[in-house]
């Protein structure tokens, strides 16, 4: 039998424990979590040095949306392939190759000459990330075990991974004011460099079962797929129409190439990932939170800041600063998150948290014109709590479900879902907040029909067109543009918690208790070692820890 089996306190067989104690795990999982900051630094960070990149390189406007773009783009599509090839070759391999690889990439990003150099920089880190972000959840499957250290220990990582995304701005604020926007990039080197010794040292080297060859052509299609999809959905989310060829032909080349690999990877008799894991109720309802959250709230987020930015008048610095509540309500709900899934289970955990973060964006539609910091501050403070406490329920799950020997191909599964959840998130609420904007502007006193017609494409360029004309029109435009946003956001808002509520019930399909699945596993592995071969691989899920 080839998989995991429950052993003492829900230790999974086969798996290394570290030497040194204890002790050694933690500071394992503070490496783990120092490499996924950066990587999520950098998904936001370089949102603030826009204007700077355009001023010292120009770029033209396709070359701009793909320096911002191509990182998250490339990464996303990534994930399976080098989830499933450290499943192959080893997870610690691919994921020093990742440091090395990122912290090359963020050279050659802060010194680019030119836009063309960046966007390749900015696709290496891609890969770079791509590298790294499977890897530290999956090591960290390995060296916890045991399921009550392993929620603590994913807490953690998820906190982090919060704070990574929601504090680049922040960061990338202070490096451009007081430096140059390379700089954002330029932080890496030594931190990738660090971790690329340390992880020599000290991460444990290892891998799931080794029989019959990697399915490279499966990676590729899983790849261009997730590519198809993610790009089609940032069109989209640009301004595309749904149903223009720039938008629906990738959407559905993606989605037939994910058909082809789930039907591949069915017929294979050692596919890069078991699809017998989704017809497991916590695996695939885990996956589906996931990208339900990050849809309901990714999307928000960015027309948070606009309304932060554009609306109340905030620098990028101050902007960040604000949003720090939110930040650290995610860090206390991951910090935490062990005890409440102790208490409550994943099924109470996960749908709580989706209504609890519905809740806090239903406050948030008090918003107005006029500056209430007590309001959004505790707006924010719920909905990082209620937020995180989602995500940490639905990746415990999904991660503590999945056989160990499989760990890479499930972590990628997981920020994959996150990724698609993601971008699919500010496509649908961007083209929400859009259609609740633009008529608003269609009849405004004084401005001509064309600018009253750019007006309407984004608050931004309201203000840009405002600017050209008489001092009575430029008022009234800004006044028209200024309440039209702030309606499409609370329109915004109430779709948004509309979707939160439909994560809320979707997530009842999750166990009552953490111990129910480690009950099915010991069902599952209590079966003989010829009858768990003749059903075929990774059969067996992971244990849980016998004391839940």
């Amino acid at each position: 039998m080839s998989g995991t089996t429950t052993s003492g306190r829900g230790r999974t067989a086969g798996v290394p424990r570290l030497s040194g104690g204890g002790g050694n795990r933690w500071t394992v999982l503070i490496v783990l979590c120092v490499s996924l900051l950066f990587v999520a630094l950098d998904t936001t960070i370089l949102y603030v040095a826009v204007p700077s990149v355009t001023e010292d390189l120009r770029p033209g406007p396709v070359e701009l949306l793909w320096i911002v773009d191509v990182y998250p783009l490339i990464a996303a599509s990534l994930l399976i392939l080098f989830g499933t090839l450290g499943d192959r070759v080893g997870r610690r391999r691919i994921l020093l190759l990742g440091y090395g690889l990122f912290g090359l990439a963020s050279a050659a990003a802060a010194l680019a000459p030119n836009p063309q150099i960046l966007m390749v920089a900015r696709a290496l880190l891609g890969i770079g990330g791509a590298m790294i972000m499977p890897a530290t959840l999956s090591i960290l499957r390995q060296v916890f075990p045991d399921r009550r250290e392993r929620a603590v220990a994913i807490g953690v990582w998820s906190a982090v991974a919060a704070v990574g995304a929601a504090v680049g701005p922040v960061l990338g604020g202070f490096l451009v004011e007081n430096f140059w926007w390379g700089s954002v990039f330029l932080i890496n080197i030594p931190m990738m460099a660090a971790m690329l010794l340390i992880g020599r040292w000290l991460l444990p080297e290892s891998r799931g079962e080794r029989n019959g060859p990697w399915d490279v052509i499966g990676a590729i299609i899983a790849a261009l797929g997730v590519l198809g999809i993610v790009l089609g959905v940032k069109r989209i989310g640009s301004g595309a129409a749904v149903l223009g060829p720039t938008a629906l032909v990738p959407i559905v080349v993606g989605i037939a190439l994910l058909v082809l690999f789930v039907r591949r990877q069915h017929r294979r008799e050692h596919p890069l990932i078991d699809m017998r894991l989704f017809s497991r109720p916590a695996f695939g309802t885990s996956v589906g939170c996931i990208v339900l959250a990050m849809l309901a709230l990714v999307g928000l987020q960015l027309i948070a800041v606009q309304y932060l930015q554009l609306v109340l008048g905030l620098s990028p610095l101050e902007t960040g600063l604000r949003m720090l509540p939110l930040v650290f309500a995610a860090m206390a709900a991951g910090l935490t998150g062990s005890k409440m899934l102790q208490a409550l289970g994943p099924r109470a955990m996960v749908s709580l948290g989706f209504v609890l973060t519905a809740v806090a964006v239903l406050c948030l539609t008090a918003m107005s014109s006029q500056d209430r910091p007590w309001l959004l501050s505790l707006g924010f403070v719920l909905l990082g709590f209620g937020f995180q406490s989602t995500l940490f329920g639905a990746y415990e799950s999904m991660l503590s479900e999945a056989p160990a020997e499989q760990s890479g191909g499930a972590a990628a599964i997981g920020e994959t879902s996150y990724q698609l959840g993601a971008g699919i998130g500010v496509a649908l609420l961007g083209s929400v907040m859009n259609a609740a904007y633009a008529p608003g502007l269609s009849h405004v006193d004084g401005v001509p029909g064309r600018a009253a017609a750019s007006a309407a494409h984004s608050l931004g360029e309201a203000y840009k067109v405002a600017a050209g004309l008489g001092p009575a029109a430029k008022a009234a435009l800004r006044e028209a543009a200024r309440d039209s946003f702030v309606r499409g956001l609370h329109i915004t808002l109430v779709a948004s918690a509309v979707l939160l509520l439909v994560g809320a019930a979707i997530a009842l399909r999750l166990p009552r208790r953490a111990a129910d699945s480690m009950e099915r596993a010991e069902g599952d592995t209590g079966t003989s070692d010829g009858a768990a071969a003749g059903a075929g691989r990774g059969s067996e899920p992971a244990p849980a820890s016998s004391g839940r």
